[in-house]
């Protein structure tokens, strides 16, 4: 990208002024007379834009003769994250299966809407407005919703409910949701979209929030595997075991909350005491390794184990977000100083 620099002017002996670039305000629309908005930045800078929101929809046109099942999807979901306003898929013949996979993947994605439908297209529009989601509140439902899920999830082992297994197999689509919404905000950052909260939020921190969201997301995924397990398993899990397991989850649990409680308090003795935590949580789960290969079903002693091993690192990504938090607060401190 190339750099200009501008000579910064006085007139009327109180008003600093600076030129525009020539080639960015043609390619604007902006002439003698015309209005732009400038804002403040959390690093200093500041974020000039012109004031007519109207700007030409962001289209990707996708042929999917070739496509199916995964592949479709992943083709789709790379679209959406990257920003595209408008997507038309198109074939010669677009397959019943194909449509099917089409509005299945519309409906986990937030804001995109199939808006015109033929035997050779689809159009799906994204009909959501960056600037009315806020990273910090998507953030607090991916954690209310992934330790939920680790809750429930124990539970349903302990009680056997495949129902409830279900039931947080399915929560797991919500945070996938949430996830690539804040994929495709942190991308179309750097395009210059104005998002609900970067006047109170940093490109960097908004790099930060991302890795939250990512560790976040797999807590969410171990749960689903846990309820994975129960829906596999045949009879009750020995009352003598079920207990430490539960311990185990609950201070994993904590520790995922302390995290986030330090992440946005920039609490760092929080979160320092948060990491080193985490020995005695791998120390509990050794033990519960060892306990498991009492029991008699080699089903039940693997199934387990998958349990210890998520519950293992449901922790280890508390304790992730945890370095995230002294990483934010740290520059934060650096900046206010």
């Amino acid at each position: 990208m190339d750099i200009e620099t501008r000579k910064v002017q006085q007139t009327g002996g109180s008003t600093y002024i600076i030129s525009l670039p020539k080639t960015w305000a043609h390619k604007m629309g902006i002439e003698a007379g015309s209005r732009v908005s400038v804002r403040n930045q959390p690093d200093g800078s500041l974020y000039i834009s012109t004031l007519d929101t109207t700007t030409k929809p962001k289209k990707r046109k996708m042929e999917i003769t070739n496509y199916k099942g995964e592949g479709l999807i992943r083709n789709i979901i790379a679209a959406y994250v990257a920003g595209y306003d408008l997507i038309e898929l198109v074939s010669p013949r677009i397959l019943a299966e194909q449509k099917k996979i089409i509005r299945e993947i519309c409906h986990k994605l937030i804001g995109p809407e199939i808006i015109e439908e033929t035997s050779k297209s689809v159009l799906i529009q994204d009909l959501l407005n960056p600037e009315e989601v806020s990273i910090k509140k998507s953030i607090r439902r991916m954690y209310l919703i992934s330790t939920s899920m680790h809750k429930d999830a124990i539970q349903s082992l302990k009680t056997g409910e495949k129902d409830l297994a279900l039931d947080v197999m399915l929560r797991d689509d919500e945070v996938d949701r949430l996830f690539l919404l804040i994929s495709k905000q942190f991308r179309s950052l750097f395009r210059g979209t104005r998002l609900a909260d970067t006047t109170e939020t940093s490109i960097d921190e908004y790099h930060d929030f991302r890795l939250v969201a990512s560790s976040l997301e797999r807590i969410a995924d171990h749960a689903h595997r846990i309820a994975g397990v129960t829906k596999k398993l045949q009879g009750s899990v020995p009352e003598e075991i079920m207990q430490p397991i539960e311990k185990a989850s609950e201070d994993a649990r904590s520790t995922v909350e302390k995290a986030i409680d330090a992440l946005y308090s920039c609490d760092v003795k929080l979160a320092n005491e948060t990491i080193e935590n985490i020995q005695h949580i791998k120390t509990d789960v050794d033990k519960l390794n060892a306990s498991f290969m009492k029991l008699k079903d080699v089903e039940t002693v693997v199934g387990l184990g998958t349990v210890a091993d998520s519950i293992e690192r449901t922790a280890e990504y508390g304790t992730n977000i945890a370095e995230t938090a002294i990483n934010m607060a740290i520059a934060t401190t650096e900046e206010s100083a």
